[in-house]
C-alpha cells in the first residue's frame, strides 16, 4: 500500500474527505520525523526511535578489498505487541 492508497482506504473507514486525510497523515509523520530523538511510543502498535550503529569493516565483494564503514545513527520501528501477535496469526 502507497501513500495514496493510505489515504483513500483511510477516507473510506472514516468517511472523511481525502485532503482532511492526507493533512491528518502528513501531519502525523512530521510529528514522528521531529520527535523520533526522543522516542515515539505508540502503545500496541510500536515504537520508532534513534539507534546508533558501529564502525565496521566490510569487505568489497568485487575486489575482495576491506573497506571500513563509519558509524552512523539509524531510524528504528520497533513493533509493538498487539501488531506482532496480528502478523503471527495472521501466518498461521
Amino acid at each position: 500500500m502507497n501513500r495514496a492508497e493510505l489515504i483513500e482506504a483511510m477516507s473510506q473507514s472514516t468517511g472523511t474527505s481525502k485532503a482532511a486525510n492526507e493533512q491528518w497523515l502528513t501531519a502525523f509523520t512530521d510529528l514522528i520525523k521531529q520527535n523520533i530523538d526522543s522516542g515515539v511510543k505508540l502503545v500496541g502498535f510500536g515504537a520508532f526511535k534513534v539507534a546508533s550503529r558501529k564502525e565496521r569493516v566490510a569487505r568489497n565483494p568485487q575486489t575482495g578489498e576491506n573497506i571500513t564503514i563509519p558509524a552512523r545513527q539509524v531510524p528504528v520501528f520497533r513493533p509493538g505487541l498487539e501488531l506482532k501477535q496480528l502478523v503471527n496469526k495472521s501466518k498461521a
